[in-house]
């Protein structure tokens, strides 16, 4: 279906929450709401100008099964724990725009809408990082009271779509080169090591990714070294510029050391609110099987209260009470889903990031001009960014977050999905040239293959085709053009 405001609909659904804040910051829930609602409406309305699959995929049908299971079953452990529902409908909240925007990506889209949507959210993410530095550094304070404020709830993905960029499509330009390096500046400021945990982890995904065989992945490393080499060479200097910062620094690694229990209250204070949520979840087979529902409270476990001599006294250690989404993404997901509910939607990620991947090593080294290959790859990039946020925090505890998390998965089962046919109608041609080859004398011109009828020909996408010797798969006649979105989100990359 065509529309002219579709591009204006894919604005509204991701640029508003780019400017999201806490509430609790604030006296009124007034701005949140004026920043949900209309990013809700504008998905609401793509989907219903949304073009629609003509065939099944195995893998849409398996991940949109196991995102239904966890939010259908969040109403269902409701129901039974009977937890407070304005906790609960704070705490569902990303996860519902996450799967509004896994609805919105997971459609075929042709490539000037692809263009669109990709461009809205690397823009978006791009207006979440400045945003999110200039309103922490305008809160005031020092170091140690900003770090927490001016990191974008999507930082890693943004460094992931980059990495995408020098990495895997090797495209270096002076606008992207900046903007990377500045989200290493922010990083660096933060003084949060999971932060750069999870940059070195997307940095190896990404030289995975971009070498399907040892030769390429000798020359992919040799590329991220130097990258790293240049990175660290900034990092340097900022310590040499920022002397205050590289402190910050050397305090933060060694600061288990002047604690009384020799261990790192950040690790501890995690562990304990893991062995809570843990504990409670495994106090009744009720609770094992349905967990006890998004929005419940949960605690510090008091096993690690003597871990924290000296931070807590008992009396504030045991008056902590939390019901936000908590700090470990897997953890939590046990926590409020059990084993029925909670366990699906990590299986959705981790199986759409395995499949997606392996499928791309193989189909860049195959067909390396193939149809939204570059699509696929640079949503892996920002679904895999899910994982690597976890290790500091829970990557869906924000409502912007789970927008673009959305999307990106569902871009990557859309691409995975097409690719696949792609390929199978190509290998289907190829063994038709070859029944032809070995037996001209049974095909006439025109004709179909000998034992192949109408209905085995493959479905047709809905969308309009492109010209290739094998429809859907490659991009130009001569294959020499770029793939379509290869420089979508970035006019200048």
């Amino acid at each position: 279906m065509r529309n002219k405001f579709a591009v204006v609909w894919m604005w509204l659904f991701l640029l508003p929450l780019a400017f999201d804040f806490k509430g609790a910051e604030t006296a009124s829930k007034a701005i949140q709401i004026l920043l949900t609602v209309p990013s809700f409406g504008a998905g609401c309305f793509l989907l219903l100008i949304a073009p629609r699959f003509a065939r099944r995929s195995r893998m849409r049908t398996v991940i949109t099964s196991l995102f239904l299971i966890t939010m259908i079953g969040s109403i269902a452990t409701q129901v039974l724990q009977g937890n407070d529902s304005g906790n609960y409908m704070r705490v569902i909240l990303p996860f519902v725009l996450m799967l509004l925007g896994y609805f919105v990506g997971c459609r075929p889209w042709d490539s000037q809408r692809l263009a669109q949507l990709e461009r809205a959210m690397y823009w978006s993410m791009i207006a979440s990082l400045v945003f999110s530095f200039g309103f922490g550094m305008a809160t005031g304070g020092g170091l140690d009271s900003v770090r927490f404020r001016i990191v974008s709830v999507t930082f890693l993905c943004l460094q992931g779509l980059l990495l995408h960029e020098f990495v895997v499509a090797k495209r270096i330009t002076k606008f992207t080169v900046l903007l990377f390096l500045a989200t290493v500046v922010i990083e660096l400021l933060s003084v949060t090591r999971s932060l750069l945990v999870g940059t070195v982890l997307l940095f190896a995904f990404a030289t995975w990714l971009a070498a399907p065989s040892i030769k390429h992945l000798f020359t992919a490393g040799l590329r991220a070294v130097m990258v790293l080499s240049l990175l660290g060479a900034m990092a340097a200097a900022s310590a040499a510029f920022f002397p205050t910062v590289a402190e910050h620094w050397v305090q933060r690694m060694s600061f288990a050391k002047d604690t009384e229990s020799g261990r790192d209250p950040t690790t501890i204070t995690r562990l304990a609110e893991m062995k809570d949520q843990y504990d409670q979840t495994t106090s009744s087979a009720l609770s094992t099987l349905v967990g006890m529902g998004y929005g419940h409270d949960y605690r510090y476990s008091p096993t690690y209260l003597p871990d924290l001599a000296g931070q807590f006294s008992k009396k504030d250690f045991y008056a902590i009470k939390e019901w936000a989404a908590g700090h470990n993404f897997w953890v939590y997901q046990f926590f409020a889903g059990g084993l029925l509910f909670g366990l699906a939607l990590p299986i959705a990620v981790l199986w759409a990031l395995w499949r997606g991947s392996m499928a791309y090593r193989s189909w860049r080294h195959r067909a390396g001009d193939a149809l939204y290959l570059p699509v696929l790859g640079r949503a892996l990039l920002v679904v895999a960014a899910l994982p690597a946020t976890s290790i500091g925090g829970n990557p869906l505890g924000n409502r912007f977050s789970g927008v673009v998390f959305g999307v990106a998965l569902g871009l990557l089962v859309a691409s995975y999905a097409r690719i696949a046919h792609a390929m199978r109608v190509r290998a289907a041609e190829t063994a038709a040239q070859q029944a032809r080859a070995k037996r001209p004398y049974a095909t006439a011109p025109g004709a179909m293959p000998p034992g192949m009828h109408p209905h085995d020909e493959p479905l047709p996408e809905i969308l309009p085709t492109h010209a290739s010797s094998a429809p859907g798969l490659s991009h130009g006649q001569s294959g020499r053009e770029p793939p379509p979105g290869a420089s979508s989100f970035a006019p200048n990359a």
